[in-house]
């Protein structure tokens, strides 16, 4: 096996990295002869999760559909360039006609579904936003009051529910006559709206000559889907990479500053390759995104920018003079060509 390049990539390239930013590694290989005709082709290693390679015939295959990660490969900057192989210039020299239309979806097409998302204040972000707290049954059960209705929490007072008594009715579904006692001692031994750790409203034996203080609904599918939200959630906080996520400066909410530093770059390199037909792997607006992976970026401004971007990208890549796709044959060519050079 003969390594024809190694490059550093990711924030180190790009020029966004921060302090203690990892270095990773990407690479290039060739293998022998006896191993590509016979069992022994690999054509990817994953030295660790910092440092991957792609055998030469992989490493194209992966070029011809506009891959952006080794897209970036070709295009990398001299000083992260740690090992060059003279065959690999058969490559570096024909970089550009790797660019092509296909560019818009490998490079747009993740940065769109993201800002996408993020449009939409995803579920986890609306939770951290509103700093929603575990609620109880109580919390959906509603008064009808002069034909209107009302939280019960604002018909009774949370420590005067344990004198309330509840019958259900009969073909209303999740519908109760609410009773209430007066008395001091609570004489008629009600047993109040909700028990702790329990998903369902209690039910109280009422004499027959009491009379309903009013109807309540108990929205149960809305109390379960808060439950199964809520659990997401608390999941989510638990298992997700907390160093990716920033408080935002301007709002009491956190973003994924990373993932949307990295959406904003695809979107500006899918952009560039459109307008100039090149691609500038160190970013000349690093520290913009460098204020977007710390927060100190609305989210709201890099949705408006990125929303005006995308409705450019389908015109830009359509006037320009990219080709649809790599030109037919081209990979094989240039396969052969570096094989025959080692």
């Amino acid at each position: 096996m003969k390594t024809l390049y190694r490059v550093i990539v990711g924030s180190q390239s790009y020029g966004t990295n921060v302090e203690g930013s990892d270095i990773d590694y990407k690479g290039v290989y060739a293998q022998d002869i006896d191993e590509l005709i016979g069992f022994g082709y690999k054509e990817q290693l994953n030295t660790t999760k910092d440092d991957t390679s792609y055998e030469i015939r992989r490493f194209l295959e992966l070029l011809e559909t506009a891959n952006p990660t080794v897209l970036e490969m070709l295009f990398s900057p001299e000083d992260c360039i740690v090992e060059k192989h003279p065959a690999f210039d058969i490559l570096i020299e024909n970089r550009h006609k790797f660019l092509t239309k296909k560019c818009l979806f490998s490079f747009g097409g993740y940065a769109i579904a993201q800002i996408k998302k993020a449009k939409g204040l995803d579920k986890k972000m609306n939770w951290e936003k509103d700093r929603v707290t575990r609620k109880t049954p109580i919390d959906f059960v509603y008064a009808c009051v002069e034909g209107k209705t009302m939280p019960i929490s604002e018909y009774i007072l949370k420590d005067q529910q344990h004198k309330c008594g509840l019958v259900a009715l009969d073909h209303f579904k999740d519908c109760y006559a609410l009773y209430y006692d007066y008395s001091v001692d609570n004489k008629l031994g009600y047993r109040g709206i909700i028990e702790d750790n329990s998903n369902e409203l209690r039910l109280s034996s009422v004499p027959k000559y009491e009379r309903p203080l009013t109807i309540i609904y108990y929205n149960k599918d809305g109390y379960t889907m808060h439950c199964k939200d809520y659990k997401e959630y608390t999941d989510w906080l638990k298992n997700r990479n907390t160093q990716r996520y920033v408080d935002l400066a301007s709002h009491e909410q956190q973003i994924d500053g990373k993932n949307l530093l990295h959406c904003r770059r695809l979107l500006d390199m899918a952009m560039e390759i459109a307008l100039t037909g090149d691609i500038h792997v160190r970013r000349p607006n690093a520290e913009y995104l460098k204020s977007i992976r710390k927060g100190l970026v609305s989210l709201e401004e890099i949705i408006e920018n990125a929303e005006r971007d995308i409705k450019l990208l389908d015109d830009l890549y359509k006037n320009s003079n990219l080709p649809d796709k790599v030109e037919k044959g081209l990979v094989n060519e240039l396969l052969l060509k570096i094989r025959h050079t080692l």
